[in-house]
């Protein structure tokens, strides 16, 4: 047998998770009140904690606890504290996003298993070995590969020890995940964070293709596709739904484990399984019907209608659905049209009704099973024996263990300090924690008037608690790692621009700046013309773009081969592990996400990173809490188009509608348009898609950020605009200057040049050279900067900063 799905359901409060256990989930994957990606669940205390990790264990159930969001500076203690009580429970991983809380937790807590989130947005082979280096025990590969691209990816992972997990049920989301930033510029509520408020769900106006709801999609459903998993050598099955209800989670975990264990039983594959879940088996004795065809009891819990088009890799227009609500009715009326079994004009509201009994029916069911589910702590009766020159015995009994223990010395007596039921109680009161409770203290077979040195009698009670942790040591609580705060910049911050058209190459004869150069998301058709252009252009630093699937991962590697750059930037783990693998010099870029000093720890000492981007989701005072490494670059970009999101779907099906029906590989290297959608506060947003690249969402108004130059003096090494052909609503009023005019206005800002306007157009050809470099020292007008700030926002106009005021 090549390999055993664990099936892992979602647990977004109590009754969910014992909901979960009791439709015989492998795995429930839950979160506490902080620190999740799922803030709209209830989630849980960690009071409960332990109660829920024994149910789950008696039930043959993992619990893994989700960590799964970026981490704030200001977070990092409370986080240690947290993770301090974390790996004295028996919790069986932890799942989470963040590069920092990667470090964190390989460096001080070995004893957790670490899974990537889904927010890793794992998808090409050097991702897995990125995460393999910062001990990930598992990775969720993203929702958007098809079973092809999985199949290349378990391998490797196998190979490195790390299991995969693909979700197969439940909510899609319209754009790779970690790189969705909609909920965050609109609301303020980030993805990244466990805020998302489902903006692609909601209402715009109607498009020129007639639709309402231009970003909506089918709910996943992989429910016919185990052969196909189980060939891949999948691992893990994952349901979404943590802010789903305790009956929608028995039911679609209750038919997709009868739907796993038939596929053993029929589908030619060793049937042993069963034997390990006999519990489930005896109350469950239907399962061993033929693999099920229908998928009925799916649709009568919340849906938006199912499609499993990302995992069959047909990526099209029907994946959508005009409607975010729940499809249940809609449907079953749909299958008793066609089988002619209704045709009264309120055929519609009695299947409602039935819906709602039968709904009413499984919420009474499980409720009443659920009850007899207990995550009470466990009690405990500790008995004490002894008499005078003789051992002390403690005993240990709780309903699943006993056992004793002894002191050393013998007692003596004594008419002070003796062992009495006060000091008993004093010196085990630890014992009553999150894992049990101190039913009874017996002390009838203990002889008065003994005395033992209290010492033993701790060093007795610290025995006690190890063997009632498993035989497992208790692990030391440690302090937060001080960083040492990075001296002061000895050189002004550099301005760096970031292109994409070889129009624009010319600026890198005209200005002192570092130009980024982005490659195309799919760039394995122009692979050859890109190596040419920086051969020829040796100055140019490469740009690489956060989502490198398959194909375009492989021409990447062969970029960086052929080329041989002396520094690039990454938004692609999988290029970052090449880079080192190579002893390339890299720069994180903001895609990544970094937060904290510890993600920059992190991504240097690990992958001799030369510097990063600091997150534009994060605000000022934010900011600056960061501590960077020695010896380490941090960049900010002061101006960009706002990336809303990143999508592997066509956004034009929906909104001005395409011709064809699905998306191949001619219209990703070809298609180059764009739209835009607006909502119903009458906001627009442009979708824009060039050659080779996916579809975008952006904003508005572009973000223009002048203020950080000053407010946060010596932190950063170099400001970032980009300046690609992006046309949001944001105009630059620019006369008859060029791109590399609009340079100069940028670097005399961070320069501080009272010259904040050109005088005249900067020669553009090619072979021409800049007359001097900006002058590196500060100019001595006090008002000089906010003259540049000043004209800058004259120019470039409407903008935002909103981000950096507000943070996340």
């Amino acid at each position: 047998m090549k390999n055993k799905f664990e099936l892992m359901a979602p647990g977004g409060d109590i009754d969910s998770i014992k909901a979960a256990i009791l439709a015989g989930a492998d795995a429930v994957y839950c979160g506490l009140i902080k620190f999740n990606a799922r803030n709209r669940a209830a989630n849980i205390n960690f009071e409960d904690l332990n109660g829920i990790l024994n149910l789950a264990h008696k039930h043959n159930c993992k619990v893994f606890l989700t960590l799964n969001i970026i981490i704030l500076e200001s977070e990092i203690p409370a986080l240690v504290r947290l993770l301090n009580k974390v790996v004295n429970t028996k919790i069986d991983g932890v799942i989470v996003q963040d590069s920092g809380l990667f470090y964190l937790l390989s460096k001080y807590f070995k004893d957790l298993e670490i899974h990537a989130s889904t927010q890793c947005t794992t998808h090409n082979k050097g991702q897995i070995l990125f995460l393999n280096k910062l001990a990930a025990a598992r990775v969720n590969l993203s929702r958007e590969l098809n079973i092809d691209e999985i199949k290349e990816l378990t391998p490797i992972a196998r190979e490195n020890n790390i299991s995969t997990e693909v979700f197969v049920h439940g909510s899609y989301c319209i754009s790779f995940s970690g790189l969705c930033y909609i909920s965050s510029i609109l609301g303020g509520n980030s993805g990244n964070r466990g805020r998302c408020s489902q903006p692609c769900r909601d209402r715009y106006m109607t498009t020129p293709a007639g639709k309402d709801f231009p970003l909506n999609l089918k709910d996943n459903s992989a429910y016919f596709d185990l052969k196909n998993l189980y060939d891949a050598g999948v691992d893990s099955l994952k349901i979404e739904g943590r802010i789903k209800k305790f009956h929608y989670v028995y039911t679609v975990v209750n038919c997709w484990k009868k739907q796993i264990l038939n596929f053993y039983d029929h589908g030619g594959v060793d049937n042993a399984y069963n034997a390990d879940n006999t519990d489930y088996a005896a109350t469950n004795t239907d399962n061993t019907k033929n693999l099920t065809s229908d998928n009925i009891d799916l649709y009568k819990v919340f849906n938006r209608d199912f499609s499993n088009a990302y995992l069959k890799g047909d990526i099209n227009k029907h994946m959508f659905i005009d409607n975010p609500r729940d499809n249940s009715a809609k449907h079953l009326f749909e299958i008793k049209k066609k089988s002619k079994s209704c045709s009264a004009t309120n055929s519609m509201e009695k299947i409602k009704q039935e819906l709602y009994d039968e709904k009413t029916k499984i919420i009474t069911t499980v409720k009443d099973r659920i009850k007899d589910l207990s995550i009470a702590k466990t009690p405990l009766t500790i008995s004490i024996s002894g008499k005078t020159n003789a051992p002390l015995k403690i005993s240990a009994k709780t309903p699943e263990t006993s056992f004793a223990v002894f002191s050393k010395n013998n007692l003596i007596n004594a008419d002070k300090h003796t062992i009495d039921h006060s000091a008993i109680e004093k010196r085990f009161k630890s014992l009553n924690n999150t894992k049990f409770y101190i039913e009874q203290i017996d002390l009838k077979n203990l002889q008065k008037d003994l005395f033992i040195p209290f010492q033993e009698l701790t060093s007795m009670k610290n025995e006690i608690a190890f063997l009632l942790n498993g035989s497992k040591p208790i692990v030391a609580p440690i302090k937060v790692p001080v960083l040492n705060k990075q001296s002061k910049l000895k050189t002004k911050p550099s301005l760096c621009v970031l292109i994409s058209s070889p129009k624009d190459l010319y600026l890198c004869n005209t200005t002192s700046a570092d130009i980024y150069y982005k490659l195309p998301d799919c760039l394995e058709n122009k692979i050859a013309e890109l190596i040419e252009l920086f051969q020829k252009n040796k100055n140019l630093i490469a740009w690489f773009p956060p989502v490198l699937i398959g194909k375009s991962y492989t021409a990447a590697v062969e970029f960086l081969k052929q080329v041989q750059p002396k520094l690039i930037v990454t938004n692609n783990t999988g290029i970052a592990y090449k880079a080192y693998e190579n002893k390339i010099a890299w720069i994180a870029g903001p895609y990544l996400n970094n937060t904290n000093s510890f993600s920059l720890l992190c991504i240097k000492e690990k992958f001799n990173c030369c510097g990063s981007f600091i997150s534009n989701e994060i605000n000022k005072n934010q900011i600056k809490r960061i501590v960077s490494p020695d010896d380490f670059k941090l960049y900010y970009s002061i101006y960009h188009p706002i990336l809303l999101l990143t999508s592997r779907q066509c956004l034009f099906h929906q909104t001005i509608g395409c011709k064809k029906t699905k998306i191949d590989d001619e219209c990703i290297q070809e298609c180059n348009k764009s739209c835009s959608i607006t909502n119903l506060k009458k906001v627009c947003f442009l979708i824009d898609k060039k050659k080779g690249d996916y579809h975008c969402m952006y904003n508005n108004i572009n973000f223009l950020n002048t203020d950080i130059v000053t407010d946060l003096p010596d932190l950063f090494s170099g400001f970032f605009i980009d300046l690609r052909d992006i046309k949001t609503g944001t105009k630059i009023d620019t006369m008859d200057m060029d791109k590399s005019g609009i340079v100069r206005l940028f670097e005399n800002l961070i320069n501080g040049s009272p010259d904040s306007r050109p005088d005249s157009k900067p020669d553009s050809k090619p072979d021409s050279k800049p007359d001097s470099k900006p002058d590196s020292k500060p100019d001595s007008k006090p008002d000089s900067k906010p003259d540049s700030k000043k004209e800058l926002k004259q120019i470039i106009h409407p903008s935002t900063n909103a981000q950096y005021k507000t943070g996340i």
